[in-house]
């Protein structure tokens, strides 16, 4: 016979104190007394074998044994609020959920999204950060937004553009290219070195190495660095004119973003053919 659960008020204290890194906090979040938390962190350590939390005089710490729970934990807890969710509005309301890259949900869809809900006020969204197929799997999304080659993503995904891939910076960061911090998006196949060989620039040495083109698109508008990003997230920046071109060349990519839609919901196929057509303004 399988082990019985335990019970989903341990599981929601051990999330709340591991993204505040204290059980005061984690208390006052969830309404429960800090003592309360505590009790439910060492009865899940207990009922586990192993100690989640490491207690310091000036906070927590996780443990190796925490840090492999806390995503797993946050995921379960999000279907769990998306499936009440889809029973607390009104009977009319459509729920949609979008998995999506934190650089897309910053930089392309949250700049516009009172657009879509001034059009579609029945619709609510629950938006799902997702970036690995896993991700992707867990959320079990409506729309999906991926990041990839065409056969990563799948051949019934859509490509969003523009895709190329340009040099953007802080109106305040002046100087050639060639002289100025170089910020590199690690995990794509191209960079920086075929930009250089394509405009003729020679070499070009990044400085800085980041994980993803928001992260990249981040520093540049403080003024760090030049981000090498694609030109769908970079296009509202520019039209701001929070950032501006480095450089006035382009070099395409091998990976891209690209939009799959469960098309028997009918928000998500809304969703799809807003969002295509506010990137085609």
């Amino acid at each position: 016979m399988s082990r019985s659960l335990p019970p989903v008020a341990w599981f929601r204290a051990f999330e709340a104190s591991a993204r505040h890194l204290s059980f005061t906090a984690a208390a006052e979040e969830i309404g429960m007394t800090q003592s309360a938390v505590s009790q439910q962190i060492k009865a899940l350590e207990t009922r586990f074998g192993s100690a989640l939390f490491t207690r310091k005089p000036r906070g927590l710490a996780l443990t190796d044994a925490g840090r492999k729970l806390m995503p797993q934990v946050g995921s379960a807890l999000e279907l769990l609020q998306a499936a009440t969710l889809a029973f607390d509005g009104p009977p009319e309301a459509e729920f949609l959920t979008v998995a999506s890259s934190v650089s897309i949900a910053h930089w392309v869809i949250a700049p516009h999204l009172p657009d879509f809900h001034e059009s579609h006020p029945d619709v609510r969204i629950r938006f799902v950060s997702a970036i690995w197929p896993d991700d992707f799997q867990s959320a079990m999304a409506d729309v999906e937004i991926r990041f990839g080659s065409q056969r990563q993503v799948g051949q019934s995904a859509l490509p969003l553009e523009p895709s190329e891939l340009v040099a953007l910076k802080s109106p305040a960061l002046e100087g050639p290219i060639e002289a100025l911090p170089l910020i590199e998006s690690v995990g794509t196949s191209v960079g920086w070195d075929a930009f250089g060989a394509a405009h003729g620039l020679g070499p070009l040495h990044p400085r800085l190495y980041v994980d993803s083109y928001g992260m990249a698109l981040q520093l540049a508008a403080g003024g760090s660095g030049v981000a090498l990003v694609s030109a769908l997230l970079g296009r509202d920046a520019l039209a701001s004119g929070l950032l501006v071109p480095a450089h006035p060349g382009a070099i395409a990519p091998r990976e891209g973003y690209y939009i799959a839609v469960r098309e028997n919901l009918p928000a998500a196929r809304a969703f799809a053919d807003w969002l295509d057509a506010r990137l085609k303004r």
